[in-house]
């Protein structure tokens, strides 16, 4: 079941405009989905090593990352906004996590909490920006992702940070029976953000902020508030993402994340959420989420270097822009 794309009635056909919303992410979803199994059939057929139980499971690993902070970024584009930061403030949190471990003497659940809060205060940063200070939220998150990645040196001296409890490894390495830990994350936030877009009023009012801001603020929407909730909650995911990256090798990388806002901007937009606002659910960002990790460990394993692979990832996110855009126009929608 996927969440219902909600769009505020306008006196010249509010209805038809959600329907043609909510046909355009199904089509977007249903795409994305063909697109999974067809890379996923062509890889086990061409990459031998593929379908190994090793690799399955560092795929699984792998796209806990992104899916984690995929979500959080759901929820930034769904109100019209984006997030540029999150690949910075995954390794910042990371980072300070791990340092909380080693050099504190924080233990690692202290630990992960300490990551997640210096997420959550980046998305507050990143949030009051947009709603309070009224900066577009893509210089806003541009400017973070730049404060972060300075912080994060600052912070290590550009050194990796090592020293963390071998029981931290449990949260990126750990299974429950034969299922990875990071797998089970991504179903517990998957499900948490189904039911915060669809059972909260946070989920009504960032569609109602996506498809017309103007409108949300004159029905009485309190939109600095919910505008400044979406980039928290996202910064609080990249938290959580950038503890699951460090814990997978137990220590803190000062060069993580870089170019990590890329895939997790393309999977969000990839599952069918527009840029434009107004449409996006969880299932289809885990779709995406999905899809770009499949591509990028099907290229290494067919030994494709990481500068095509990044070329291949921009030209979905293109094509993928583009088939909202044309969708919108030709059923009716705004594309703004």
């Amino acid at each position: 079941m996927t969440e219902q794309t909600k769009t505020p009635s306008t006196a010249d056909g509010g209805l038809l405009g959600g329907l043609s919303d909510r046909l355009s992410g199904a089509v977007s979803q249903v795409a994305a989905a063909g697109a999974l199994i067809v890379v996923f059939i062509v890889l086990s057929i061409i990459a031998p090593s593929f379908l190994t139980a090793d690799n399955l499971f560092n795929l699984g690993s792998q796209t806990s990352v992104n899916a984690v902070m995929a979500v959080g970024v759901t929820l930034v584009i769904i109100t019209g906004g984006i997030d540029l930061s999150v690949g910075s403030v995954a390794a910042l949190s990371g980072v300070i996590g791990v340092m909380l471990m080693a050099e504190h003497g924080f233990n690692p659940l202290l630990g992960i909490v300490g990551g997640l809060a210096v997420g959550a205060v980046a998305g507050l940063v990143n949030g009051l920006l947009v709603s309070v200070v009224g900066l577009p939220p893509f210089i806003a998150t541009l400017g973070m992702l730049s404060v972060g990645r300075g912080l994060v040196l600052i912070a290590t001296g550009a050194v990796a940070v090592f020293g963390a409890p071998d029981s931290f490894r449990l949260l990126g390495q750990g299974v429950v029976g034969i299922v990875p830990i990071p797998v089970l994350l991504i179903v517990v936030v998957a499900v948490l953000g189904y039911v915060v877009l669809t059972r909260t009023r946070l989920g009504r009012y960032a569609y109602v902020m996506g498809s017309n801001m103007e409108a949300a603020r004159l029905s009485g929407v309190p939109v600095k508030r919910y505008i400044t909730s979406v980039y928290v909650l996202s910064g609080a995911l990249a938290g959580l993402g950038g503890m699951i990256a460090a814990s997978r090798i137990n220590s803190g990388q000062p060069n993580f994340g870089e170019g990590l806002e890329l895939d997790v901007i393309a999977a969000v937009v990839i599952g069918g959420a527009s840029l434009f606002g107004g449409r996006g659910t969880v299932l289809g960002s885990l779709i995406g989420a999905f899809l770009v990790a499949v591509i990028r460990n099907g290229a290494v394993q067919l030994n494709i270097g990481t500068f095509y692979q990044n070329v291949l990832i921009g030209v979905i996110i293109w094509l993928a822009v583009w088939w909202d855009y044309y969708q919108r126009r030709k059923l009716g929608g705004d594309v703004g």
